[in-house]
Order: structure tokens, then C-alpha cells, then sequence
């Protein structure tokens, strides 16, 4: 089959339609259908034009899905126009890159038509460059596809494998669609099969408890401040945020355990010791525990800072935030272009990450693993963790992305990790969306956005690992490369010419 312009407008519609299948849309059957358009542009194309179709597809979803990072670079990190649309621009082409060099490798070195490749290569290929985007360049792995499936029966798969089986699952499901409508009769058999057992075994496993609760409930309050951006740095706001949070802190009394989000205090530890020695006194009055975000100047350097949590218990405890944010936390450009280049909203010029080896924070009764914001889209990095730990809290700050889709795409995220560690997840979020995530990734519990607010629930620590816990995504990774492999070997084979 020809290349033609028809295949412009299929996949570029395609990629526009992919972020409904996400949070807040959460129309999940969208994204395989938009899939099996993308394979169907690339039946027969050559691997240039593969390419092409690849990047128009990547550009269109990704320029759709993640419009709003340039809401946190323009609106409130200040920063020119010209800077906060060549970042947004130069983020949405690299992520297209990667499903553009998923086409031209299928193009170039397999097939890109029929059963074979719709249900095999096809799924295989756009997993492993999925996976290297989760890593490759400190990693961005939004808009996975795995990630739109939290509210159908392939979330099942989140304990078993983690988030790259969810996403196999959702492409080899478009793969089998197309072949469905253009296959021969036995690969139309072969797709059924593939659907039957794809969804089934999902259904079969949804629900199941890998993970065990334990004897003791644990009483929970997250503290929403919903302190607006614009205003949140601002020298004058401190005292009156210092305010809202003991009194919004006050209406917790009793509660285990208290969790404020992201930086609640808009300033350096070092500078609130006496305000935070008289929440603690508070908190020991009444039997709590409170945790909470701030910054802290950087033992090792007056120049830079970190971003933490600390625990207001003798001694303090503190979980230092690893995986930074390019150009939000740190700026990977040459010095004569860092004052320039520096968000507004930063009251300092990089941030210094943690060790990689933190350990659960013992808390409450319970070991808790803590991420700070995006931290939490990187799953595996979450694994050293598990099993010592028994609970999971995610502190985050998502009024950078304003009343966009961005909070509701992360909050998918955050249920997708409790998924995969089968544990309780608290999600404390500066203006929201805050929840309460039980271990199957079910939001059991929201607060809305914008609003100062309490989160208050009863909740247990869970033991025991997941499949996913005790191997991460080497299986499914090692799995698509055998594939491949697999593939590769036979293309070669049919596609040698005799000698003569």
C-alpha cells in the first residue's frame, strides 16, 4: 500500500484524540483505538515516512497532553515567551522522537504489515521506546500508555508487572483491532485470542490481594493550604501561610498521622525552627505525628538548596527529594545563560538531589516511602522501598500547571504506583487534587482543588511484595527484546534473497 496524505490526517487525528483516553477524559477505550490508527498510517511506509507519521502523531498527543508545561514555565516561573515556548516546544518534539524512531525501526528492520506486526513487533517496539523514555535524559514518562487504563480491567495487570505490561496490554489490544478489521481469517482468530486473554486474564486478576493489611488502623489527615502560585513566594504571604497551616492543622487533632505537601512553608527549614518546635508540641499533645515539605539550604553549599520532607519527632527525619525537575529545580545550561534562564519563582539557583539509597521513614507504626512530586512517575525507582515498606506518601505541589489537565494526569500516576506496590497511598497536594489511593488504585477519597481543605481517613500498612515489587520491569522489557529478536530473525529469513 502507498504512501499517501490520507496518512497525515489519520495519524495526526489519532494523536489528538490519545490524551482523552487520560485523566480527567478517562475515555480508556480511546487510546487503543488511537493506536491501531497509528499502526494503520504506518502499513507499508517506507522507514523515512514512518518516521514522519510517527513524529506528527507523537507531536499531536503529546502537544495535546502536556500543553500545560507551558502554563508552569510562562504564567508562573516568569519566564520570556520566547524561552517558555522553545522549552514547551523542544519537550513535546523530543518525546514525539521516540515514537518516530518506534516507526522507522519497524519500517527499516521488521514488517509493519499484517498479524505479525500488529500483534507482536508493533506492541513490542513502542514498550521498549517507552520504557527508554522513562529514563533516557533523567526520563519523562507521561501520557505511558498504561497509564489511561486505571479505571479498566488491565489496571489488574499494575501489581502483576507494573506499568509498561499496562501499556503492552493497551497496544497489543490496537494491534489486534486492526487485524480484526484487515487480517486473514487466521490472523483474525489469533487477535481474538489476544483480546480474550489480554482482557480476561486483567479481569481475572483485578482485585486480587497480593499484598496483606495489617491488624492496626492508622488515622490520617492530609493538609491542603491551596496557597495560589502567584502569591505562594511572596515575602508578605509567609506569616499569613504560616497561619492558615496551624489552623487548618488544629482541626486534625488526634489523627496518627498529619501530612503537609510540597514546600507548605514557602521559605528555608532553617529559618522556621521556632514556628515548627511549636507544631511539634502541639502534635505531641494529641498523640500525632505531622510531616511536611519545605526546602533547606544545602549543608555542603550556601548556593543551593534542597527539597525535603521532614518529620517533627525526636530526632527529625528527613527524606531528601532524588529525581529533580530539568529546568524546575535545576538548569543543565552553561553559566552565561543561567540568570537568564532562572524561574522567578525559585528562591535560589539549583537544587542537590538525595542519595538513591533512602530508606523508609519509620513513622506512626508504619515504614513510609516518600516521594516529592514527580518523583512518583518514575515507578521502579520507587522499588528499593519495598517490602520493608508499608506505606506510601507522595507530597507534591501541582499549582504550577494551574486549572489545567496536568493534576488530574498525575493523580492517574500516583494510583497506578499504589498499584504496583499494593500499598496505601497518601497523596498530599499544595492546591490539589489530594487523595487518599487504597492498594488496587482506587481514589478512595478527594478533596477539591483550589480550596483550603482537610483530608481525613482510616487507613492500614500493608506487608508482603507484588510480583512487580520483587522484579520490576525487567520482565516485560527482556520479553519485548526476545520478541523483537524473535521477529528480526524471521523478517531476515523471508527476506533473503536465494543465491544463485
Amino acid at each position: 500500500m502507498r504512501w499517501n496524505r490520507s496518512r497525515w490526517v489519520v495519524s495526526a487525528l489519532a494523536g489528538l484524540a490519545l490524551p482523552l483516553a487520560f485523566a480527567p477524559f478517562d475515555q480508556f477505550w480511546i487510546a487503543p483505538l488511537s493506536y491501531a490508527l497509528l499502526f494503520y498510517s504506518w502499513r507499508g511506509a517506507t522507514p523515512a515516512d514512518a518516521f514522519r507519521l510517527g513524529f506528527l502523531y507523537g507531536v499531536a498527543s503529546f502537544g495535546a497532553g502536556t500543553y500545560w508545561t507551558y502554563i508552569a514555565v510562562r504564567e508562573f516561573g516568569e519566564a520570556p515567551i520566547v524561552l517558555a515556548a522553545g522549552l514547551s516546544i523542544g519537550l513535546v518534539a523530543t518525546l514525539a522522537a521516540f515514537i518516530a524512531l518506534a516507526g522507522y525501526a519497524a519500517a527499516r528492520w521488521f514488517k509493519t504489515d499484517g498479524p505479525a506486526a500488529w500483534l507482536v513487533t508493533l506492541p513490542a517496539l513502542m514498550v521498549v521506546t517507552e520504557w527508554v523514555r522513562g529514563w533516557f535524559l533523567t526520563g519523562f514518562g507521561w501520557l505511558a500508555a498504561g497509564y489511561s487504563q486505571t479505571n479498566s480491567w488491565l489496571m489488574g495487570y499494575a501489581p502483576l508487572a507494573g506499568i509498561h505490561v499496562m501499556s503492552f496490554m493497551v497496544l497489543l489490544t490496537a494491534g489486534a483491532l486492526l487485524t480484526l478489521m484487515l487480517g486473514t481469517k487466521s490472523g483474525r482468530a489469533a487477535a481474538l485470542a489476544c483480546l480474550v486473554a489480554a482482557w480476561g486474564v486483567g479481569f481475572a486478576i483485578s482485585g486480587h490481594e497480593w499484598t496483606q493489611a495489617k491488624d492496626r488502623d492508622l488515622t490520617v489527615a492530609l493538609v491542603q493550604g491551596a496557597v495560589p502560585q502567584n502569591l505562594k513566594w511572596q515575602p508578605e504571604e509567609l506569616v499569613n501561610t504560616l497561619r492558615l497551616y496551624s489552623a487548618l492543622t488544629e482541626q486534625t487533632a488526634g489523627r496518627d498521622l498529619i501530612v503537609w505537601p510540597e514546600a507548605a512553608i514557602p521559605t528555608l527549614y532553617e529559618f522556621v525552627g521556632d514556628y515548627l518546635d511549636g507544631i511539634k508540641e502541639w502534635a505531641d499533645e494529641h498523640d500525632s505525628f505531622v510531616m511536611l515539605g519545605i526546602l533547606r539550604r544545602n549543608p555542603q553549599s550556601d548556593d543551593t538548596f534542597q527539597n525535603v520532607l521532614v518529620t517533627l519527632t525526636d530526632p527529625v527525619q528527613m527524606y531528601i527529594k532524588r529525581h529533580l525537575v530539568p529546568f524546575g529545580e535545576y538548569f543543565p545550561v552553561p553559566d552565561f545563560v543561567r540568570n537568564w534562564m532562572r524561574l522567578m519563582s525559585l528562591p535560589y539557583t539549583d537544587a542537590v538531589p538525595g542519595g538513591q539509597d533512602q530508606r523508609p521513614l519509620a513513622l506512626a507504626g508504619e515504614q513510609i516511602a516518600v516521594t516529592i512530586c514527580y518523583e512518583d512517575v518514575f515507578g521502579a525507582e520507587q522499588l528499593h522501598y519495598l517490602p520493608q515498606a508499608t506505606l506510601l506518601v507522595n507530597i507534591t505541589n501541582d499549582a504550577w500547571f494551574g486549572d489545567s489537565i496536568a493534576p488530574h494526569q498525575h493523580l492517574q500516576i500516583a494510583q497506578v504506583r499504589a498499584a504496583e506496590a499494593g500499598r496505601y497511598l497518601l497523596r498530599s497536594a499544595n492546591t490539589g487534587i489530594s487523595a487518599i489511593i487504597d492498594p488496587h488504585g482506587s481514589i478512595v477519597a478527594t478533596v477539591p482543588q483550589f480550596e483550603p481543605a482537610v483530608l481525613e481517613h482510616t487507613v492500614r500498612g500493608y506487608t508482603g511484595a507484588t510480583p512487580y515489587a520483587r522484579v520490576g520491569n525487567y520482565p516485560v522489557i527482556t520479553a519485548a527484546l526476545i520478541a523483537l529478536l524473535l521477529q528480526l530473525g524471521l523478517t531476515t529469513k523471508f527476506t533473503m534473497r536465494p543465491r544463485t
